[in-house]
């Protein structure tokens, strides 16, 4: 290299440091005003994670301000939120006014999020392990896209997660990783801040090789930062490798003590452990105590120098990397490596000698420059400039609207049974739509993805994917099909292909319809995804479904089979609080239809609400059970299957009972209900499609009436007005009671409210709804009790 180039470099390093430290300063002054400066009005501690922001501080400056392209998308290790936040301060992305609000209503947020905060957030994170995972699925869905042109060969970006090392515990980062294998992912860096603490205490130190070994098991290329430029440089002086070889060996929990204790503390300790080596002692001997504390700290983690060569061997091919940066947990803080750093703060004293060291200018703490000289200024200023990363304007893009097909085009795709006198599963309604709309021609087949945890036949997607095929990047051959093995799936695999198949694990699932679900706003692609899975086993991966709605990524969701009625399949499978859990869930509208036609037009609405600007994604608990179809007068019917419900038998004025249910056990309604009109002829019969949607919608319309003072009444408040006050219903559904009990409260209606309690048992349908009172008979029991 010239000796201009070098010297441009080393100004460029010294830059960067100087930077460094203001991202540092400005990150912990952050933290500092929201817990000591700012009011505190109900004593509660703010918290921030100084010493967390610390060991990621060199790393991220290094990311954000010379490796970064507008094209890369980046999930911040959730503590190092401060640092964030600060980096884009210094773009312009970011407002004073957010900081000093940092925690505060209206502030940055504690962890970044692409909801909730204002400046350029890719990927919420927060809770540990599913801000890694959505990176390696962000990849998968950039190559989905990038198989159809939709992202051009240069516009590849890099999908990046900055982690601490103490989420690598986290078991579905692990699951992440075989998918990520399996769909020979590239384009992924993985960035691991190793400062080998976690919250509670240092972590183990037989953990230093294994997490290389087995991402080097996966396929990744592992790039360990271990030692800074001036420790390699220390390592070649006499003596260096007894100092090299200490530290390998050192415990991970005397190490960290060390750091605490400084200086004087390590040279105590070497010259005592390294007594017999001459050669080390004077090593250590030409050392102040400042300096060989800074030199037995300073890791690959904390060094510019290597850092950025790193990035540089990485950005060479699109292999998926793995960095295991060692650091010190809150380097350059007055707790760096104490075992209980991890919510630590700094006191008043301690941040104005932070601010002292640093030149930061008393009543200017706000200005992340203060201090410096014009020049100085001038120059760093002009570095943020010239990052690649600056360069970019809006980074969320908006997708054109794509035209959906309408409820009436798919109700004609399970017309071929009869919508009315016929008998269909809401299952198989599915599946017949799913398969109507593999045969369409128009740009919304195209941009329809599906994808599953290896039920893709069982939850009846097969039909979608004989037509249009599993996508991976390299075509596979099928065996059976050359060789003229008779196989009702007939799935070509390849580029085109748009199925996901997954392994089981339905973490993954979530993660994935997060990130398929976010393309629009990421590459400013629209995809329709829809995922199938089992509703029993829809628990295993709330944390990632409720991480993916908080992201406001769009999907539709269908769960089947559900409820007591899986039957034969016995307790162990059967779901009880699923539609709790849809009621519950922010950014999900849950329905559970009990007819076909009710299916078919829930989806159309579903991929409405995909893009639709106040819309969210879509939850179907569907069942297996066939049941036989009604017969419609006309369409009205309609509109109450989307705002959650409708009478499908309207009551009389003066109606004593009105029976409600929601989902399969409709024929058991349907049959008490018929039996009931031989002494209640007024009777009413209730379809419930969505208790969620129903609820959200009465306790808005009251908020409203509370708040703005807007008179507006809600459906169910309409609805249920059809009967006189001294009625009263009896609600019917397959999992928890409590899902439909709410009803009561509405008018003040009398109610009994049936449903699961208890675990099941296999058995046939008559013998478990008569044993758990989910039957006609039990039905009748608890109008008689109302009417006594």
């Amino acid at each position: 290299m010239a000796d201009g180039s070098l010297t441009a470099k080393r100004q460029e390093i010294a830059l960067l440091r100087r930077l460094e430290e203001r991202i540092l300063w400005l990150a912990s002054w952050t933290i500092h005003n929201a817990n000591h400066l700012r009011e505190s009005r109900d004593g509660l501690k703010v918290g921030g994670h100084q010493a967390s922001c610390a060991s990621m501080t060199t790393l991220m400056t290094a990311l954000y301000m010379k490796a970064l392209r507008p094209q890369d998308r980046v999930a911040v290790k959730p503590h190092a939120s401060p640092v964030f936040h600060a980096i884009q301060h210094l773009f312009g992305r970011q407002s004073l006014d957010k900081l000093k609000a940092f925690r505060a209503l209206g502030g940055a947020q504690s962890y970044p999020s692409r909801t909730k905060d204002v400046d350029d957030v890719d990927f919420s994170t927060g809770s540990v392990g599913l801000g890694v995972a959505v990176t390696a699925f962000a990849s998968l869905a950039q190559d989905y896209l990038a198989a159809r042109g939709s992202v051009k060969p240069e516009s590849m970006g890099r999908m990046i997660s900055l982690l601490g090392d103490a989420e690598l515990d986290e078991g579905n980062i692990y699951e992440a990783l075989i998918e990520a294998c399996k769909h020979d992912l590239g384009n992924t860096w993985w960035i691991v801040d190793y400062n080998r603490q976690s919250l509670d205490a240092t972590t183990k130190d037989r953990m230093f090789t294994r997490y290389g070994e087995i991402f080097e098991a996966a396929g990744w290329t592992v790039e360990t930062l271990k030692w800074s430029k001036r420790q390699r440089e220390a390592f070649e002086r006499p003596g260096g490798a007894a100092l090299k070889a200490w530290i390998e060996t050192a415990p991970n929990d005397l190490y960290s003590a060390l750091t605490y204790q400084g200086g004087a503390a390590w040279r105590e300790r070497l010259t005592a452990d390294l007594a017999g080596d001459a050669d080390a002692l004077a090593l250590i001997a030409t050392y102040k105590d400042v300096d060989l504390g800074e030199l037995m700290t300073e890791l690959g983690g904390h060094c510019l120098e290597t850092i950025l060569e790193a990035f540089e061997r990485a950005s060479r091919d699109d292999a998926p990397r793995f960095f295991i940066a060692y650091t010190v947990k809150g380097l350059r803080l007055p707790f760096q490596g104490h075992k209980d750093n991890h919510a630590g703060l700094m006191n008043p004293t301690q941040i104005a000698e932070l601010r002292e060291r640093l030149g930061v200018v008393e009543g200017e703490e706000w200005d992340a420059l203060s201090g410096l000289s014009s020049a100085e200024r001038t120059a760093l200023k002009g570095l943020v400039a010239r990052a690649p990363f600056a360069v970019a304007n809006d980074r969320n893009y908006t997708a054109a609207t794509v035209a959906t097909p309408s409820a009436d085009e798919l109700l004609l795709a399970i017309a071929a049974k009869g919508e009315g006198g016929g008998e269909q599963s809401t299952q198989a309604a599915f599946g017949k739509v799913m398969f109507d709309i593999a045969a369409r021609k128009d740009e919304f087949a195209g941009r329809v993805v599906t994808t599953s945890p290896d039920v893709t036949v069982s939850t009846n997607l097969g039909g979608f994917v004989n037509r249009r095929g599993v996508f991976h990047r390299r075509a596979h051959e099928d065996v059976f099909k050359r060789r003229r093995i008779p196989s009702a799936q007939v799935w070509s695999m390849g580029e085109t292909g748009q199925h996901v198949e997954l392994g089981i694990a339905e973490n993954n699932l979530f993660i994935a319809l997060a990130a398929l679900g976010l393309t629009a706003p990421l590459f400013g692609e629209r995809l329709f995804p829809v995922g199938t899975l089992y509703d029993p086993f829809i628990a295993r991966g709330l944390d990632a479904l409720n991480y993916a709605c908080y992201q406001d990524a769009r999907f539709l969701l269908v769960a089947t089979p559900s409820g007591l009625t899986l039957a034969p399949e016995g307790g162990a499978h059967q779901s009880i609080g699923s539609p709790l859990i849809g009621m519950s869930q922010p950014g999900l509208d849950s329905y559970e239809p009990a007819f076909a036609d009710e299916t078919a037009v829930l989806m159309a609405h579903a991929f409405d609400r995909i893009q639709a600007a106040d819309g969210c994604s879509t939850y179907l608990r569907l069942s297996t059970r066939t049941i036989a179809q009604p017969e419609r007068a006309d369409d009205a019917w309609k509109a109450g299957v989307v705002e959650g419900a409708y009478w499908l038998k309207p009551p009389a004025p003066d109606a004593r009972l009105a029976v409600v249910y929601s989902g399969a056990l409709a024929p058991e309604a349907l049959e008490a209900h018929e039996a009931l009109l031989e002494d209640e002829p007024g009777a009413g019969l209730l379809a419930v499609t969505s208790a969620d949607v129903l609820h959200r919608d009465w306790t808005a319309a009251g908020r409203s009436r509370w708040t703005d003072g807007a008179k507006r009444t809600s459906t169910v408040e309409r609805l249920l007005a059809d009967l006189p006050r001294d009625a009263g219903l009896v609600t019917l559904v397959d999992g928890a009671p409590a899902t439909l009990s709410w009803l009561g409260s509405v008018h003040g209606h009398r109610l009994r409210a049936l449903g699961l309690e208890t675990f099941g048992q296999s058995g046939d349908l008559p013998d478990l709804y008569s044993k758990y009172r989910l039957d006609a008979e039990a039905v009748l029991d608890a109008c008689a009790d109302l009417l006594a």
